[in-house]
């Protein structure tokens, strides 16, 4: 869960500045948003293997999978942080423009949390897809659930197999369930929305 959940929370906090700045410009976005999303089809055991060359560790460093997991996240986040932030109705931007904010307290407090659920829902893809491919890091020797799938194979074992098919599957589910509660707690308006939408839908 650790592997897996770091280079989510770091992937996030790369691809928020990242988003804003694919968002100003469409010269950035072109750039950007494609050259990131390219970044999800390089192989990740090709990568875990080629990353302790580039940061110099050794080849069995946690820190190789987390870096790895985090360049995914961060090719999966860009464009949802980039879309989230274009979303937000440009007469809300001007309301708070004419209300004094400046441009980065405009960001933090009124165009980042519009933009939340949107860039949750692009988290949620995110954690779920690391939880499953934090699994590779077996086949380099650094243990997890993945390691089940490896024994297993090598022992001929698929009980053994099937256990962390089901276990993943489990924390993929929970981590998905998580960061789901936690959106809708972070954005009490959306549900207001959602009950005022259903109350007038009993009284019609």
């Amino acid at each position: 869960m650790v592997l897996a959940l770091v280079p989510v929370l770091l992937g996030l906090a790369i691809s928020i500045p990242l988003g804003w700045l694919a968002g100003r410009t469409r010269i950035a976005r072109a750039v950007l948003v494609p050259v990131t999303g390219l970044l999800y089809t390089v192989p990740s055991l090709a990568l875990i293997v080629v990353l302790p060359i580039v940061l110099g560790t050794r080849i069995l460093d946690p820190l190789n999978l987390i870096v790895a997991l985090t360049i995914y996240t961060v090719a999966l986040l860009v464009r949802s942080v980039a879309d989230a932030l274009a979303a937000v109705p440009a007469v809300t931007i001007a309301a708070a423009t004419a209300m004094g904010y400046r441009p980065f307290r405009r960001f933090v407090s009124v165009e980042l949390p519009l933009a939340v659920p949107v860039v949750v829902a692009g988290l949620r893809v995110a954690a779920v897809s690391n939880t499953s491919m934090v699994t590779v890091g077996a086949l380099v020797g650094l243990g997890g659930l993945g390691r089940l799938f490896t024994d297993g194979f090598q022992r001929d074992i698929p009980a053994e197999i099937v256990t962390g098919i089901v276990l993943v599957l489990a924390l993929a589910l929970l981590v998905d369930g998580l960061l789901l509660a936690i959106g809708r707690w972070i954005t009490p308006w959306t549900r207001v929305g959602a009950g005022a939408r259903v109350r007038a839908g009993a009284a019609a």
